[in-house]
């Protein structure tokens, strides 16, 4: 015999369930079961003192009128915050990408990639003699500065396409590091 007929023979002999009225005043369909009384159901494992409430207060809460019941409801503590498997997974997820940006940061930075360059103080006039290159004139100006830094700016200050540019007779503004 199948799920849905024995379900269909246990509610032979059952009456229509009864409208009790609600507390607002419209009917409110509440099945009888026979054989139970109308006393209230014994309170839970999860409520109460686990979730922050007393019992008692829970009780006192929800006795009277609505007033009295909003009232009671409200001067009832809330329960602590507690995170469900997803709101961990999330504050996880957060944390690893704020703690490994943060980490990435300063490796880049212990590396001296995020180190700001030189602080180029003034210029100085440079007349570019035959054989003579950016490299070798950064080199000569800036002697403990990184070249290829001295010549990317010499090329920006003198409006220069390429170092090949150059051409032997031409005055460059050659800046200089503090």
């Amino acid at each position: 015999m199948s799920t849905t007929a024995l379900a269909a023979d246990a509610l032979v002999g059952r009456q229509a369930p009864e409208v009790a009225p609600s507390p607002s005043g419209t009917p409110r369909r509440r099945p009888r079961i026979a054989g139970t009384t109308t006393e209230p159901l014994p309170v839970r494992g999860c409520s109460g003192e686990v979730l922050g409430r007393r019992a008692a207060d829970v009780r006192r809460a929800t006795a009277g009128s609505t007033r009295v019941r909003r009232q009671a409801v409200a001067e009832v503590e809330a329960p602590a915050l507690r995170l469900t498997r997803r709101g961990r997974m999330l504050l996880t997820a957060i944390s690893v990408v704020v703690f490994g940006s943060a980490i990435v940061v300063l490796g880049l930075r212990v590396t001296g990639v995020l180190v700001p360059g030189p602080d180029f103080s003034h210029t100085v006039p440079v007349q570019v003699a035959p054989g003579q290159t950016l490299w070798s004139i950064a080199q000569d100006t800036n002697p403990t500065q990184d070249p290829a830094t001295v010549v990317e700016k010499i090329a920006d200050l003198n409006k220069l396409a390429s170092p090949a540019d150059v051409v032997p007779g031409q005055t460059l503004q050659i800046p200089i590091a503090r």
